[in-house]
């Protein structure tokens, strides 16, 4: 079953890090990745760049739309990355998101499979 895993944290905190901290947790990240990627569990996903980059574009009730500058949600955190898993049930989804080295928050959704 298809899940896609959702990474969220404060991106104030990776400011925090000095810079051989920094390393270290991307290259804990790294080495997870890999060992999911090379298991076949992961087939897919990107980093994002920091919420402040985002755009968000609403339509209203009305039909207006609008477009701003900035995420979604005001939020402290905010979606920093997502990751496209391929796994047998959503136990081994939940194992492998404990497994997240950063592990603040990691939302699971499963994926709609075809409509055809």
């Amino acid at each position: 079953m298809k899940y896609m895993l959702m990474f969220v944290g404060d991106d104030t905190e990776w400011t925090k890090f000095s810079d051989e901290d920094r390393k270290k947790a991307y290259e804990e990240i790294g080495k997870w990745w890999g060992e999911q990627a090379a298991a076949g569990r992961i087939i897919g996903g990107e980093e994002l760049k920091p919420a402040p980059t985002a755009t968000t574009v609403r339509r209203k009730s009305d039909g207006k739309i609008t477009i701003t500058d900035g995420p979604f949600v005001e939020s402290k955190e905010t979606l920093g990355g997502y990751a496209i898993i391929d796994v047998p049930d959503l136990d081994a989804a939940i194992e492998l998101a404990k497994g997240w080295p950063p592990l603040q928050t990691v939302e699971i959704r499963p994926l709609v499979e075809s409509r055809e």
